[in-house]
């Protein structure tokens, strides 16, 4: 297939990873818009065609879609903190505007971004599960719980029309992310980073590359492919760190004292579910939450062999590499 002659929309394109993805279709010479809320300069020097709107609203998404060969969807809601209803319009019916977009537009491959949190609940050690998991019956927080809705609505949409690959990036990291890492840091330099569980706990992350690197992937795959496509993948390093380990390493590379302070996995749970009945009534962010809890104790980490078989997905970046490059971009700021 002629890249040159296909445009792709990147639903989220002005986000951590939506930047990403689009930096790598225009390598490719795809041509390329991007949808999201906020002005993006830099997406539109690059040659990037810039539609901001609501993906809440379906006749802008709709209308965003329009001679479009292809949908790669990473907008979301993200989070511990605020109500259930604002989760589910932007993760849940944001969805159902893009799959409805692909249908009016004849549109035929999606590309979706998932969540490995779909596939688990944070009360207990996950490893090595493939995506072959069952869904969890509840989740402790809106943003899988939603995500997961949307991930069934994708792949239920799916028939001889429309091909969709889920993309379950676990923990993204790197160079310009806006979330993870600042709030670790942030947190480390104010002497209330807490070391939660015995921290001997294992997990995956991804970095900002290689969870690209696989959305390209994904797309190539829909595109070899005629034969309608239904599929899910865990995506990750392939590398899983010690997570407290991790976190010392890369603290004491920014010349930032490590956590001295612990608490159990079970005090913390307490400490979350009251924090979580408190702030239900308060603005803000609760400072923990059982869903933090469980994913600063539990380990989890997961099976990428499908992605690795079936996309030819491995990481384009090393470990030791991802580390450098983000400790060089951390000591900027």
């Amino acid at each position: 297939m002629d890249e040159s002659k296909q445009q792709i929309i990147v639903f989220g394109g002005n986000g951590f990873l939506g930047k990403a993805i689009i930096h790598g279709l225009l390598a490719k010479g795809y041509e390329v818009c991007s949808f999201h809320r906020s002005p993006a300069p830099d997406l539109e020097f690059s040659g990037v065609k810039v539609i901001r709107g609501d993906i809440r609203n379906q006749s802008q998404v709709t209308e965003a879609c329009r001679n479009c060969n292809a949908v790669i969807h990473t907008a979301a809601l993200t989070g511990i903190a605020g109500n259930y209803r604002d989760y589910y319009a932007i993760n849940v019916e944001g969805t159902m505007n893009v799959l409805q977009a692909c249908r009016i537009n004849n549109i035929r491959n999606l590309v979706y971004t998932s969540s490995p949190s779909v596939a688990y609940p944070p009360t207990r050690d996950i490893e090595g599960i493939d995506e072959s998991a069952p869904y969890p019956e509840h989740y402790l927080a809106h943003y899988p719980a939603t995500k997961a809705i949307a991930e069934k609505n994708v792949l239920n949409a799916t028939d001889k029309n429309l091909s969709a690959v889920c993309i379950r990036p676990h923990l993204i990291w790197g160079p310009g992310d806006n979330n993870l890492l600042p709030r670790l840091i942030q947190r480390a330099r104010a002497g209330k980073l807490i070391k939660v569980g015995n921290g001997n706990n294992k997990v995956d992350l991804t970095y900002i590359e290689n969870a690209a690197h696989a959305h390209l992937l994904a797309l190539d795959f829909l595109h070899k492919h005629d034969n309608p496509q239904r599929k899910v993948y865990f995506i990750s390093d392939n590398a899983p760190v010690v997570l407290w380990e991790w976190i010392a390493a890369l603290l004491e590379r920014l010349e930032i004292a490590p956590p001295s302070r612990s608490i159990s996995l079970k005090r913390a749970w307490r400490l979350g579910k009251i924090a979580e009945m408190i702030w239900a009534v308060l603005p803000g962010e609760p400072p923990l939450t059982r869903f933090t809890a469980g994913q600063l104790a539990y380990s989890h980490f997961f099976n990428i062999s499908a992605a690795m078989r079936e996309l030819g997905y491995s990481p384009i970046v090393s470990p030791e590499r991802a580390l450098d490059d983000t400790v060089k971009w951390l000591k900027q700021y």
